[in-house]
């Protein structure tokens, strides 16, 4: 509603004009009776009121209400909470949805983690137990398990190098493009090479389990090598790097951050693809001079870190 106010003042200026009777030059003879009379007992001629202009003020107050009295382009302009309120829902239902994948992901990281472990220590002990009841400490078959044990940790990420360059890249990308792009939810459809390199793990594990001798010892140290490896990769690789769940210290550990960075690398396509490998990555970017740019990545990873 626009209601307009108009006031109009109007100023009457009175001006007296010099008059001989009034104010009498200086030589002229004034009579005492003159100066005694008042002034408004003189003759009318003596006054003169002259009108100046008027003046007209004009304020235009403006109310506007929800409904009534509104333009168009006021309509365009104003956001209606109907076009605001799907948009906060979504990024709700968004953080909602990253939490509960998180939340999701990081309890199956700690039951696999705390199951696998609690397995691998429970069959070494009773493995060799079970070995020494005869009064004699196999030297030998304890010395090959705990050595292929080292062996089959490093080997692994040797065969995770070569793994993620022919065949990940290569033939099996329909399934390492979902690690490539945006997850939606808390698994892709990567995470079955993890299964598949579960499998001969546990293999090798119940069948140096339940034999006595070195080669049975050699395969339960070899599928307990790829055990610790597969278990480490899934803290830096799933945890530190791609955030899928919290690592708590592990992400301060100097030489982890530069294999993050390395790794993060990998997924900017900067050097053809390298690193392939995760726990040498940064020595894969040496050999193809990427140190520099690791470097960045650290420092930008810190600040990040650092902000957030």
């Amino acid at each position: 509603m626009v209601a307009g106010i108009s006031v109009a003042t109007s100023s009457k200026m009175i001006l007296i004009n010099r008059n001989p009777f009034l104010f009498p030059k200086p030589n002229s003879v004034i009579c005492p009776s003159s100066l005694l009379s008042p002034i408004f007992y003189r003759p009318p001629s003596v006054f003169q009121a002259k009108k100046k202009m008027s003046v007209t003020l004009c304020f235009v107050v403006e109310e506007k209400k929800e409904g009534f009295g509104s333009t168009d382009e006021e309509d365009s302009t104003e956001e209606s909470p109907d076009e605001i309120n799907p948009i906060s829902e979504r990024m709700a239902e968004r953080l909602a949805r990253k939490k509960s994948e998180r939340s999701t992901y990081l309890l199956a990281a700690i039951m696999s983690s705390l199951g696998i472990t609690s397995m691998a220590v429970a069959s070494v002990y009773y493995r060799f137990y079970w070995q020494m009841e005869g009064g004699e400490v196999p030297v030998s078959e304890m010395f090959g398990t705990f050595a292929l044990s080292v062996g089959a940790a490093v080997g692994m990420e040797f065969w995770a190098r070569w793994a993620h360059r022919a065949l990940w890249h290569a033939s099996l990308w329909h399934m390492h493009e979902s690690h490539h792009r945006p997850r939606d939810g808390p698994f892709e459809l990567n995470d079955v090479f993890a299964i598949i390199n579960a499998v001969p793990a546990i293999a090798l594990l119940s069948f140096g389990f339940f034999r006595k001798g070195l080669f049975p010892g050699l395969c339960f140290g070899a599928g307990l090598g790829i055990t610790v490896f597969g278990m480490a990769y899934m803290f830096v690789h799933d945890g530190l790097v791609h955030k899928r769940f919290p690592v708590g210290p592990i992400a301060n550990v100097p030489y982890l951050r530069r294999v993050a960075a390395a790794h993060q690398i990998h997924h900017s396509d900067k050097f053809n693809g390298v690193p392939y490998g995760l726990f040498l990555g940064p020595k894969e970017l040496e050999e193809v001079e990427g140190l520099e740019e690791l470097e960045k990545e650290i420092n930008r990873r810190i600040k990040l870190s650092q902000n957030s």
